[in-house]
């Protein structure tokens, strides 16, 4: 409980980065931009580990030898990735106007990550929907409480908040070749 718990921290700073940087662009107000962030990215965020766990069912008997390995390296990856994108500028400046489609596509490429992410449920002994209904409902509050901050202090917590999320992933990586 307490390591999918943490998953679902790490996986939500994405969106939570994300929320930040929509809430700082003062584009709507910010209920109606908290709502729509919390549910675009938190359905998302639901959904996808739990098709990242599907698919990892179905090869599990094919790596079952190698499965720690896969995981640690999926979530390296993740991990390094967001670290990586901490670094970068965020898409959120180039964003004119935030409508459903393009709350659509930043639900859907900070998603990607947690699907890859599903597959390590399968090596915990949890129950699969549990876990990505914990992960769902973690993003919504943190995209919520995202857009609040965003639009109080600017983006300069935007970063942090990745680069905490991919600390978080690279170290439970390292735990899966431990235990």
């Amino acid at each position: 409980m307490f390591e999918v718990m943490v998953l679902a921290i790490a996986l939500s700073m994405d969106a939570f980065a994300v929320s930040i940087g929509l809430g700082a662009k003062k584009a709507m107000q910010t209920s109606a931009l908290a709502f729509k962030s919390a549910m675009y990215f938190g359905v998302f965020q639901a959904v996808m580990p739990l098709v990242g766990y599907l698919g990892g069912k179905g090869v599990l008997g094919w790596v079952q030898n190698y499965a720690h390995w896969v995981a640690f390296v999926l979530l390296l990856l993740i991990g390094i990735k967001m670290l990586y994108e901490a670094m970068s500028e965020g898409i959120e400046e180039d964003i004119a106007q935030i409508t459903h489609r393009v709350m659509l596509m930043l639900a859907l490429a900070t998603s990607i990550d947690a699907m890859a992410a599903g597959f390590t449920l399968t090596l915990l002994q949890v129950e699969p929907f549990f876990a990505c209904a914990l992960i769902g409902i973690t993003t919504f509050i943190f995209s919520w409480i995202g857009v609040v901050v965003g639009k109080r202090s600017g983006t300069w917590l935007e970063s942090k908040a990745e680069c905490l999320g991919g600390v978080i992933l690279i170290l439970m990586a390292f735990k899966t070749l431990l235990f």
